[in-house]
């Protein structure tokens, strides 16, 4: 492999086999080495295959101002997470998450708290993503010496959520835990009641309106051919979660300027009444 780019003495920019650009890092991997000069494959540790352009020169510029050791961290982190969500994850997740590591470090070695506004939601809505988030702490505190605040699983459990969706968006993210939070309580003072969180019912409600809530930001609703026989069965059978979605409806229209499909209006109410019924 010979090197292209010297990011610093543990990583740089060379070609794989196939003629790919590749990200390969090492201690001392560029110590005393030159452009064009070959490397010893035996110092490379990690070899990083970015497929988007704009992404890898971001990865680039993060990977020439931290040292090796935060990378070494959130590359774990993310095996971690993939391997516990059973998913692949956006590559700009090695960019964030690196970088907000790294930032919330800094930031608890200065005595900086961020407070977390959404992190009680975030812990109902995302238990996978927030105990990820936890481990993450545990292991921060291990290599570092530094125990980070509860708000930090927080914050690394969004990431882990954005890093999962379609859009590339952490502000999206932010939103579309909002709108949860807003009709979760639409419903919770609707029926004025309280939710078993630890349901199997309340954890399909929460995860069906995650991804409502993802088309409806992405402005791509969920239209397939309804049933109206069966719309018009559910209006009867539950008029009161009916009525509570046509609540939410209003919210919606209301806030976002975005109005239900037929089928997401059929399928909440559906979802709702199960909650409600054996939640």
């Amino acid at each position: 492999m010979v090197i292209e780019k010297i990011l610093n003495n543990n990583v740089v920019i060379t070609k794989d086999e196939q003629q790919n650009e590749v990200i390969a890092m090492g201690r001392g991997l560029a110590f005393q080495k030159k452009i064009g000069e070959k490397i010893e494959t035996d110092k490379v540790d990690k070899i990083y295959r970015l497929a988007d352009n704009a992404i890898s020169q971001k990865f680039q510029e993060l990977l020439a101002e931290l040292p090796l050791e935060y990378l070494d961290t959130t590359d774990e982190l993310i095996n971690y997470a993939k391997k516990q969500l059973n998913t692949e994850l956006n590559e700009s997740i090695y960019i964030s998450l690196t970088d907000h590591i790294h930032t919330a470090i800094e930031r608890q070695k200065k005595g900086i708290v961020v407070k977390n506004a959404l992190l009680w939601d975030i812990k109902r809505f995302y238990p996978k993503e927030f105990q990820i988030g936890v481990k993450a702490l545990e292991k921060i505190e291990q290599e570092y010496g530094l125990r980070l605040p509860e708000d930090e699983a927080g914050f690394i459990a969004l990431h882990l959520v954005n890093a999962q969706a379609e859009n590339d968006s952490l502000n999206d993210t932010y939103e579309l835990t909002k709108i949860m939070q807003d009709i979760m309580n639409i419903v919770k003072y609707y029926f004025k009641t309280s939710f078993n969180e630890d349901s199997v019912y309340f954890y399909r409600f929460t995860t069906h309106l995650r991804f409502f809530i993802m088309r409806m930001l992405s402005n791509s609703p969920h239209s397939g051919e309804s049933d109206e026989d069966l719309l018009e069965l559910v209006k009867i059978k539950y008029r009161n979660s009916f009525e509570c979605v046509n609540r939410i409806d209003e919210f919606l229209k209301e806030k976002y300027y975005y109005e239900m499909t037929d089928d997401e209006r059929l399928y909440l109410t559906i979802h709702i009444a199960r909650l409600m019924e054996k939640g």
